[in-house]
């Protein structure tokens, strides 16, 4: 556990973000660093805590990102866009605000001397079929001029631009490649918060494509104790970590069954048509991470699925 740390949170008020503040809050400075385009921060009870510190900026504006950082100890770095649909409607912003985002967050850190960098990539990096991929497994680059890839692109471009921080400036870097995270206060267009909240609510679920896609499902208090290894543990520096939980895995049709057997719910599943280039398969290795941090997934799905379920109903579905 870290002790009167000065953490900086880019991307502060998302739901990872909230989870790992909430994490570190009791015992270290927080300053959060965020636009707002999504906010999970204002409404989770964290807002006024006296050693959370809100600061409303850019990550693509370089000079007011690296006074906000200045001081810190350690930066977490999860900003950046997400959401396939996001995605494909702005690839030019996302590619801008995951490239040159991550490149003024790392020179700002190097230049303020940071004791710890987390860069946050994407399971995406391994291309449309990933089965139990190692960390040092070829990453696969998509079809060039199709949207979808502009988002695993961009991200692994940040990879390697930390690695090379890493090994240029000795600046002490850890990436994380996170597998699909879910859970209680996650906003945004995740398949997993859309279909509890749609079981709750027994509305028609909606499954773009045939639904055999295949993804591993990894409960978010499993996921920040990962970031929490790869923060505190300087076995961690200079690696690059797969998170996720490889025994949750399931089918998307069978994810959205799932979600309606556990929550009794009455909803029909339809099929629309595939959005765009889709992962056929998302499994993670986690072998490095047990190896090296001693990181172990808890949660099983339905046991996450119900502890989600509560939280959106109690938030949401009144």
């Amino acid at each position: 556990m870290l002790y009167d740390k000065k953490i900086f949170i880019t991307g502060g008020a998302g739901f990872i973000a909230n989870r790992l503040i909430r994490h570190y809050i009791e015992h270290n400075d927080i300053r959060a660093y965020d636009n707002f385009h999504r906010d999970t921060l204002t409404n989770s009870g964290l807002a006024g805590h006296p050693r959370l510190t809100v600061l409303r900026g850019d990550v693509l504006d370089e000079p007011r990102l690296s006074d906000a950082m200045a001081g810190s100890d350690i930066v977490i770095h999860t900003a950046g866009i997400a959401g396939i649909d996001t995605v494909i409607k702005k690839p030019v912003h996302t590619m801008r605000v995951n490239m040159m985002g991550s490149a003024y967050a790392l020179e700002a850190a190097c230049r303020h001397g940071v004791e710890r960098f987390i860069d946050f990539s994407t399971s995406e990096v391994f291309g449309p079929m990933s089965f139990k991929n190692s960390e040092s497994d070829h990453t696969i680059a998509g079809t060039a001029g199709e949207a979808r890839w502009t988002y695993s692109v961009s991200k692994l471009a940040g990879e390697h631009l930390a690695h090379a921080y890493h090994r240029q400036c000795r600046l002490p870097t850890v990436v994380v490649r996170p597998f699909n995270v879910y859970g209680p206060g996650q906003t945004g267009e995740g398949a997993m918060h859309v279909f509890i909240r749609k079981a709750l609510r027994n509305e028609t679920i909606h499954i773009n494509g045939d639904g055999n896609q295949i993804r591993a499902w990894c409960y978010i208090d499993d996921f920040v104790d990962g970031i929490a290894r790869c923060v505190e543990n300087p076995k961690a520096v200079g690696e690059s970590f797969n998170i996720g939980n490889a025994r949750a895995v399931i089918t998307i049709l069978g994810l959205a069954q799932t979600v309606c057997r556990v929550l009794k719910s009455e909803s029909r599943i339809v099929f629309d048509p595939p959005l765009s280039a889709d992962i056929e398969i998302r499994i993670p290795s986690t072998d490095k991470a047990k190896a090296l941090l001693d990181f172990h997934a808890k949660v099983d799905l339905e046991e996450g699925i119900g502890l989600t379920a509560a939280w959106i109903r109690e938030k949401e579905c009144p």
